[in-house]
């Protein structure tokens, strides 16, 4: 009797975790990670044998020494990761975070060298005035498409241009925001800093905090209010939303808003986070180059499966590894190697619904051969007993 209770719950197990959602979009995540890992070590072999192992063991473990700089960088694509998975949801691909992000810094810095506010408020202020620029350069390009129905991904990655040239040419042309025999930014005054969270040697301050609430709030307004249903309603079927009664064109403006205001907020946290450094501050460079933080916020998003949550550990994890990487050098790789694994872990999470339904598959053999195994048993026995 026990061995029929035992078999069936081993095969319900297996099912309830393979046709879950969470479970499954968990179960596909693992295995992106660990081919992707396993790849970096295959080029880390063949680049040097002798440095592999060493240099293999700092990327997954070299991260636990550097927690604070985890954390701080972690936090601006978090931000940009939660920008385009919240866009994900609603059907709309926003790879215009980058330009949202640069826009949300730019106005993040005006606020901080422009506006004399009281030292309390300024950085407050500040981090708004980021949300403010993220949310001007992501609702344009909601606007076309609902109005017009043009590309989102066309117009967004245009922007992400037009908003780098823009800012560039904006610092370039102050005098009070840009030192030209630096071509840079000045030290952002300390009122317009966020508070540190006094890890000693590291950047890692309040943002954290902010951004994480952020992500619960987003969680719980996706999956518990009647907005967050009509946006995954419409992502799903944009369509059958409308003959539902469900606003389309308003919800996607919303969410190009609401994603624009997030990547600008990853903008401001980058900028406002305070130096290790006394006196210091971050800067920025007009160099003609987008932010690689919103393409790093796609891997983000992709990687947590486009869920607030999921994207909190994605981007922690992809921090921890960068940090990890940067400490490889030490064993003569270049920098670059970590972005070759971050790289492949993102192609395998493309084939997340085909390595889940692998492994289901690989699963359900092996639960039905132990389940058909036992039914035998006991069919073995009861005869036996018959024959007797």
């Amino acid at each position: 009797m026990q061995k029929n209770k035992t078999s069936p719950s081993l095969k319900d197990r297996i099912h309830t975790l393979t046709s879950s959602k969470g479970g499954s979009a968990f179960t596909a995540t693992l295995l992106a990670i660990g081919m992707g890992l396993l790849f970096g070590f295959l080029v880390m072999l063949l680049a040097s044998p002798f440095n592999s192992v060493p240099g293999f063991l700092e990327i997954l473990l070299g991260g636990a020494s550097r927690l604070g700089d985890v954390l701080y960088f972690a936090t601006p694509i978090l931000m940009t990761g939660l920008a385009v998975g919240f866009a994900f949801k609603m059907g709309l691909f926003n790879i215009g975070a980058s330009g949202q992000y640069t826009m949300g810094m730019f106005f993040s810095l005006y606020v901080a060298f422009m506006w004399e506010l009281p030292t309390s408020i300024h950085w407050i202020a500040c981090i708004i005035a980021g949300m403010v620029g993220g949310m001007l350069w992501g609702i344009i390009p909601g606007l076309l498409k609902a109005t017009l129905n043009v590309n989102e991904v066309i117009t967004s990655i245009m922007f992400n241009y037009i908003g780098m040239y823009l800012v560039d040419m904006w610092i370039q042309g102050n005098a009070v925001m840009y030192v030209s025999s630096k071509t840079r930014t000045q030290y952002l005054p300390a009122s317009a800093q966020i508070p540190s969270l006094g890890i000693t040697g590291s950047n890692v301050n309040f943002a954290i905090v902010i951004a994480i609430v952020i992500a619960v709030l987003l969680f719980v307004v996706l999956n518990k209010t009647i907005f967050g249903f009509e946006l995954k309603a419409t992502g799903f079927n944009k369509h059958a939303s409308q003959y539902a009664g469900m606003n389309g064109k308003r919800n996607i403006i919303l969410t190009m808003v609401i994603a624009g205001g997030l990547a600008g907020l990853g903008g401001a946290f980058a900028i406002l986070a305070p130096s290790s450094i006394a006196g210091s501050s971050m800067t920025y460079e007009p160099i003609s180059v987008i932010a690689a933080n919103g393409f790093n916020g796609i891997a983000v998003a992709l990687l947590g499966n486009s869920s607030p949550i999921g994207i909190i550990f994605s981007a922690l994890f992809i921090s921890y590894i960068q940090r990890g990487g940067t400490l490889a050098t030490m064993f003569g790789y270049k920098p670059e190697i970590i972005d070759v694994v971050i790289a492949v872990i993102i192609y395998f999470s493309a084939f997340s619904m085909l390595m889940k339904n692998t492994l289901a598959k690989i699963l359900h053999n092996m639960a039905n051969k132990v389940h058909t195994k036992d039914a035998e048993n006991r069919t073995t026995k009861d005869h036996k007993k018959g024959g007797k």
